[in-house]
C-alpha cells in the first residue's frame, strides 16, 4: 500500500534533486522556487506559484494564506534555502494545511543539500 499522493510526491522530490544537482547550493529561495516550478511544469504538472489559498474559521472563509507552490491542486510545497528545516518551518506548513483544508505539504530545503519533510494533516 502506498502513501498519500505517492506518485506526485516522487515527481516533486525527484525534480528537487535534479535542480540541486544542476544548479548547486547557495541559491536564493526564489531562484530555487522558480526552477522547481519550471521543472514541474516541464514534467506536465499543473503548478501554481505564490498561490493564495482561502483560510477557514468555523467553516467560513476568513482570509488567505500564500503558499510557494501548489502542485496539482493537492500538495502544498514550501521552498526554503537555509541551513536546515526548523520547527518554525514545520509549524508554518502544518498551519497552511490546517487552515486551508489541504492534507499534504512538502518542505523542500535547497541548502547545502536537498532535505525534505513530508507533512500530513488528516481531517
Amino acid at each position: 500500500m502506498g502513501y498519500l499522493y505517492e506518485d506526485l510526491t516522487r515527481l516533486v522530490i525527484g525534480a528537487s534533486f535534479t535542480i540541486h544537482n544542476a544548479l548547486g547550493k547557495g541559491l536564493s529561495e526564489m531562484t530555487s522556487e522558480n526552477a522547481l516550478v519550471l521543472k514541474l511544469r516541464a514534467l506536465g504538472l499543473n503548478v501554481e506559484q505564490q498561490k493564495d489559498l482561502r483560510v477557514f474559521f468555523e467553516n467560513k472563509a476568513v482570509g488567505t494564506q500564500r503558499v510557494d507552490i501548489l502542485a496539482e491542486e493537492r500538495i502544498i510545497v514550501e521552498v526554503k534555502a537555509t541551513r536546515s528545516i526548523t520547527k518554525d518551518h514545520i509549524a508554518q506548513v502544518l498551519g497552511y494545511l490546517k487552515n486551508t483544508r489541504f492534507q499534504l505539504g512538502l518542505i523542500i530545503n535547497f541548502g547545502q543539500r536537498v532535505t525534505i519533510r513530508r507533512l500530513i494533516l488528516t481531517k
